[in-house]
C-alpha cells in the first residue's frame, strides 16, 4: 500500500531533545523528587543523578531544541529533497514555527507525518511539549477521539516490524541493511545533549537532524521498492 501515498503529501520529521536544564542540581527540589521517581527503574546500581543523562527522552524533564523536516518534490528531472530545521534555545518560538507550518501545509486529511520510531518516541513528546507551553494540537497530531484508519502518521519502524512488537529496530541498522549511504558524523544521539550545553552549538545540532530526515526519506523509498534520491538532488536549509 506504501506504492499508493502520494510522496508530496508526506511531511518526513525527526527531533532532536535534551534534558530541561544542564545538570540534576539545577532541578527543583520536587522536580528531583519526581524524577526519581520516573527513573527508578533505569537506576539500578546509581541513583537519579546518575541517570540524569536520560533526562531528555521524557517530555516532562526534556525540551525540544530542533525539529527538522523533510518535503520530496516531484521535478522535470526527477525527485528532489528540501530541508528545513525549526532550532531554537526557546522551545515555544520553535514550536510555534512548526505549527505554522502544519497549519498552512499540512492540515487535510490527506497530508501525514512520517518518523521512525515517531509514534512512541517523536509525535507523543511534540505534542506533550505543546501543551506543557500552553498551545493547542494542530489537527495532524491531535489524535484523541480518533479510530486508527483516521490517525495521519507513518513510522518507518512500526512498518519494518510488520506485526512483530518484540524488538526496537534503529534507523542506522535499517539504513545499512537497505544499503542507504550515510554520513559518517562526528556526534550521535547521545552527544546532543553535550554539544548543546557543553558547545553551545545549535547549528551543528541542526545539521545533525537534517542528515537523520534524509536517511528516513531515503528508507521509506526503498521500502516502496523504489531509487534512492540522488545526493545532488537534497537541499538542506541554511541558517
Amino acid at each position: 500500500m506504501l506504492e499508493k501515498i502520494q510522496l508530496d503529501k508526506v511531511l518526513f520529521l525527526d527531533i532532536e531533545t535534551v534534558p530541561q536544564h544542564q545538570t540534576f542540581d539545577e532541578m527543583s527540589p520536587e522536580g528531583k523528587k519526581l524524577y526519581d521517581q520516573k527513573t527508578k527503574f533505569l537506576q539500578k546500581e546509581t541513583d537519579a543523578e546518575g541517570v540524569y543523562d536520560r533526562a531528555g527522552i521524557y517530555a516532562e524533564f526534556g525540551k525540544i531544541i530542533c525539529i527538522s523536516v523533510g518535503f520530496v518534490h516531484e521535478t522535470r528531472t526527477g525527485r528532489e529533497v528540501r530541508l528545513k530545521s525549526f532550532y531554537h534555545d526557546d522551545e515555544e518560538t520553535l514550536l510555534k514555527q512548526f505549527v505554522k507550518l502544519l497549519e498552512d501545509r499540512y492540515n487535510t486529511p490527506y497530508h501525514i507525518l512520517c518518523g521512525h520510531n515517531a509514534k512512541e518516541f517523536d509525535f507523543p513528546f511534540i505534542c506533550r511539549r505543546l501543551l506543557i507551553n500552553g498551545m493547542k494540537l494542530p489537527s495532524i497530531l491531535d489524535i484523541a477521539g480518533k479510530k486508527p484508519w483516521e490517525i495521519s502518521h507513518l513510522d518507518t519502524m512500526e512498518l519494518w516490524k510488520f506485526g512483530d512488537y518484540k524488538a526496537y529496530t534503529s534507523l542506522a541498522l535499517l539504513c545499512h541493511i537497505f544499503q542507504i549511504p550515510t554520513p559518517k558524523d562526528d556526534i550521535s544521539g547521545a552527544d546532543v545533549a553535550r554539544v548543546y550545553y557543553e558547545e553551545n552549538d545549535l547549528e551543528r545540532i541542526k545539521v545533525y537532524c537534517e542528515k537523520d530526515v534524509v536517511a528516513l526519506i531515503q528508507l521509506f523509498l526503498r521500502m516502496r521498492g523504489e531509487a534512492l534520491v540522488d545526493e545532488s538532488s537534497i537541499v538542506y536549509s541554511h541558517a
